[in-house]
């Protein structure tokens, strides 16, 4: 059994499917991915579906924690000037309702479609006692449930009926970069996505300032109560929210923090930041280079099964400051690319 890269105890995503591999899983995938039931490459093919995006403009930010409340294994320091050039960025995290019009346009099965069981967060499992398989050693709040996937987040009893609104759940990197691929975008890089989330605010904790909930209003869907056993639900949701259930920052962007970790196109490196350059960054190759910008990087923890580690932002539904304090924009964290869980999602970006 694998678990979550970061020695921190958290309620972060565990790594790696929960049940044995499968021979026939792929560790990572290529741009077979995008094509379709008859072989024929779906690249782009969805780039026409209206998307509603808003144009995150050219800037250059302090990048990384500026309050020093971060996991040391993470990698938040050092404070360092990141130049981004400007981008268009979807205004939510893909849909159920988007992800599923992917799906039947390509004939496309998510990895834990393939693999055929997921991890799900013990209070939302929807499952037959026979498919509830067993709890995960270190983080006993995820349970192996076979049959969990996108269109059944919570086990085979669960569906996504009424969720069409809500940001699909259970995709891995690999399948959110096949969805990107047809769409005719991209996953942001770490660099935009924090630039982005901080929304023209400048060092602040959370996309609209400092405080986590001003005038007692909560902005984010996070964990409140006493996890993993007792979510009071002063936010209204225990698991996953409509993606504009909260007000936007200020670029326009919905729920940069908060409901679902977003998957980002670099490979993880805790080291990275002390080595990244200034225009552009894009994180460390797979594998650990060639590559000149990762210089003197401190590398990750191995991947699993020959997997690759992929940074994750934003936090979940499940983050709260006693165990995962990572609904901070500063915050990241990292899975495998081939790991699907029922709190993690991501959005899409394009080229100006």
């Amino acid at each position: 059994m694998t678990t979550t890269r970061t020695t921190t105890s958290s309620c972060c995503a565990p790594a790696g499917p929960p049940g044995q591999q499968e021979p026939d899983r792929p560790a990572t995938r290529s741009r077979e991915s995008t094509r379709g039931r008859e072989g024929r490459s779906t690249a782009g093919r969805g780039a026409d579906r209206p998307r509603r995006q808003v144009v995150v403009p050219a800037g250059t930010f302090l990048m990384g924690d500026h309050f020093d409340e971060g996991y040391p294994d993470d990698g938040e320091l050092p404070v360092h000037e990141v130049s981004v050039r400007a981008f268009r960025m979807d205004e939510c995290a893909v849909t159920n309702a988007q992800f599923a019009t992917f799906c039947k346009d390509t004939g496309y099965v998510t990895e834990a479609e393939r693999v055929g069981v997921s991890p799900v967060f013990h209070l939302a499992v929807e499952a037959a006692p026979g498919d509830v398989l067993h709890r995960l050693d270190t983080t006993p709040w995820w349970v192996a449930v076979r049959g969990a996937d996108w269109r059944h987040p919570g086990g085979r009893r669960s569906s996504i009926t009424g969720l069409q609104n809500h940001p699909v759940v259970q995709v891995s990197w690999n399948d959110a970069t096949a969805y990107c691929d047809w769409a005719g975008a991209r996953l942001p890089t770490e660099a935009e996505w924090e630039f982005a989330a901080r929304g023209g605010l400048a060092g602040a904790r959370f996309p609209w300032g400092d405080e986590l909930t001003p005038r007692g209003r909560w902005n984010l869907n996070v964990w409140q109560g006493r996890f993993p056993t007792h979510n009071t639900l002063d936010d209204g949701h225990l698991t996953t929210a409509p993606v504009r259930a909260y007000r936007p920052n200020g670029y326009g962007l919905h729920q940069m923090v908060g409901n679902v970790w977003e998957w980002c196109a670099d490979v993880f490196d805790p080291g990275y930041y002390a080595v990244s350059p200034r225009e552009d960054p894009r994180g460390p190759l797979p594998g650990g280079g060639p590559d000149p910008d990762r210089a003197a990087a401190t590398a990750a923890d191995p991947a699993p099964d020959g997997d690759t580690w992929r940074v994750m932002r934003g936090g979940s539904y499940l983050c709260h400051d006693s165990y995962c304090y990572r609904y901070r924009v500063a915050a990241r964290s990292a899975n495998t690319a081939g790991s699907a869980t029922a709190n993690l999602g991501f959005r899409c970006v394009r080229d100006v």
